[in-house]
């Protein structure tokens, strides 16, 4: 038993090792070793400058995201989950269904809505909110309703899954004990949603940091991320050391928040339901 379950789980560490593991340490390698050995490259980025802003830029831009595929997602997520039968099935199936298009198809979908003389550029001008087509694309505005649109199942789904699991009659009981609407939400709804909205929030501000094609057609440049700068600096300048001081920090970053998430996903829910 023992060697037919090492038989099993030895290639794909193999796989794993070699075509994962070992890029990621070569870039946390030449980040400090090239070009020569020292913390150079570390003390460039964060010292200041566009590289600093570019990872602060990023971050706020990844937070955003987050904190509106959740306000959008949860009150979506508790119709769905409360919705049973065909009707119900055939609307999860389209959250499910809009992740096989594909980010650029969505993402140039949003290009000819933003245009200068776009639908809805031509929208606000005929009801007449506005005198001249203002400029929507190229701005952060537009990335983050970009990035929001292509994340939001991500967000979607994990509170559907846990939202459908909770035991209602936790919020029956609420009720018979005379909770009003919004202190059975705070004290009984929210609690239990909590392991959801964790997993969703962490899916989509993990994604959120490393989007590279939304921004870049949408953003033009004029919102660069941490991916785009990466990029740049490896393809465009040829700094290989310092495109892998950045995609490290960002990876450091993306580690440090998953462990946070996991510590507050372990949070017990009988304490929260204190």
């Amino acid at each position: 038993m023992g060697r037919g379950y090492a038989a099993l789980i030895l290639p794909p560490l193999l796989f794993s090792a070699v075509f994962f593991a070992w890029p990621l340490a070569r870039i946390v390698w030449r980040s400090v070793m090239e070009p020569q050995p020292s913390l150079a490259n570390y003390a460039k980025v964060l010292s200041g400058g566009p590289f600093l802003r570019v990872l602060l830029f990023t971050l706020e831009t990844a937070a955003t995201v987050t904190a509106l595929c959740l306000l959008i997602g949860y009150p979506v997520a508790a119709l769905l989950a409360r919705m049973r039968g065909p009707l119900g099935t055939a609307l999860v199936g389209l959250v499910i269904a809009s992740l096989w298009t594909s980010a650029v198809v969505r993402s140039y979908a949003w290009m000819i809505l933003f245009q200068r003389f776009g639908i809805i550029n031509q929208a606000l001008v005929g009801l007449g909110l506005v005198e001249q087509p203002i400029r929507i694309l190229q701005t952060a505005t537009a990335v983050d309703i970009g990035m929001v649109h292509i994340l939001l199942p991500f967000m979607l789904l994990p509170l559907i899954t846990t939202l459908r699991r909770m035991d209602r009659t936790l919020l029956r009981a609420g009720q018979m004990l005379g909770a009003g609407p919004v202190r059975l939400f705070l004290r009984v709804y929210l609690p239990l949603s909590l392991p959801g909205v964790a997993a969703g929030t962490v899916l989509v501000f993990i994604s959120a940091l490393g989007f590279f094609i939304t921004p870049s057609l949408l953003g033009g440049g004029r919102t660069p991320m941490a991916a785009m700068m990466i990029e740049e600096q490896a393809s465009t300048y040829l700094n290989w050391p310092l495109a892998c001081t950045l995609a490290t920090i960002l990876l450091m970053m993306t580690l440090a928040i998953y462990a946070l998430f996991q510590l507050i996903g372990r949070r017990p829910t009988a304490r929260a339901l204190r």
